[in-house]
């Protein structure tokens, strides 16, 4: 099922990020030690509204999430062998490692089955590249199919976004190996908190490009406002309901 326009325009790098040189000076640090006073989300609004309305909708929430997470946590548990969580090495703001929780949705030896796969497919490799995920992926266990079709798998980040190392709107964390897809844009991309969702997730995930990824983090960083906030967020609603873009 098609999903509606989450924005008019079409989305793209802002015009002047566009240009081959470096714009914005500051984008050019190593390691950025504050965000840049002329991006949005150096404002008020995202530094402090933002997080209250991201704290209210998890206590509100609690009464749900909670018993959910004790169900999922069992499933895991009963379908196949470890624990139902685990965490995962990603970059948060300013590019400093954090460790990502999340359900558990792959098997113990995910990394042998992923390196054959790899080896005897082509076709794999190639969708690997673009994305880092598969529609087939080998490694996934059949109760994980389920919870990332739905990203209730991201559940536990609630607990990052408690710690203040996440958000719940945002890009996606990446790791260490995806830095090079973002170029001169990855320090424009490190100034925002990763989220749980954000652009990306909301408008097609894994059906985009890496390309358009990056272009939807810089539109994110540079162009963030409450609206936009709203808009993901409710749209997550309904990309969650249709599990679009997510395998």
């Amino acid at each position: 099922m098609a999903t509606p326009e989450l924005f008019n325009s079409e989305v793209g790098y802002p015009e002047d990020a566009q240009r081959s040189d470096v714009v914005y000076p500051e984008f050019a640090a190593v390691q950025p030690l504050a965000v840049p006073a002329n991006l949005p989300i150096a404002s008020f609004a995202y530094r402090f509204i933002k997080p209250a309305i991201e704290l209210t909708i998890i206590f509100l929430t609690l009464p749900i999430l909670l018993p959910l997470s004790l169900l999922i946590a069992f499933a895991i548990c009963a379908t196949s062998r470890g624990s139902a969580l685990y965490r995962h090495r990603r970059l948060g703001q300013f590019q400093k490692p954090i460790y990502v929780w999340k359900f558990r949705t792959m098997y113990q030896d995910s990394d042998r089955l992923l390196e054959q796969y790899l080896s005897t497919d082509a076709e794999a490799r190639r969708e690997w590249s673009e994305c880092h995920k598969l529609k087939r992926d080998p490694r996934i266990t059949p109760i994980g199919h389920l919870l990332r079709s739905t990203s209730l798998d991201e559940i536990p980040q609630l607990l990052n976004v408690l710690a203040g190392e996440m958000s719940i709107v945002g890009p996606r964390p990446i790791v260490d190996k995806e830095k090079s897809k973002y170029g001169m844009y990855l320090q424009m991309f490190s100034y925002a908190l990763p989220g749980i969702t954000g652009l990306w997730q909301v408008s097609g995930r894994c059906d985009l490009s890496y390309e358009k990824r990056v272009q939807l983090d810089v539109k994110y960083v540079t162009r963030w406002n409450l609206w936009m906030e709203v808009k993901i967020l409710l749209k997550t609603v309904f990309v969650m309901i249709h599990r679009e873009g997510a395998y």
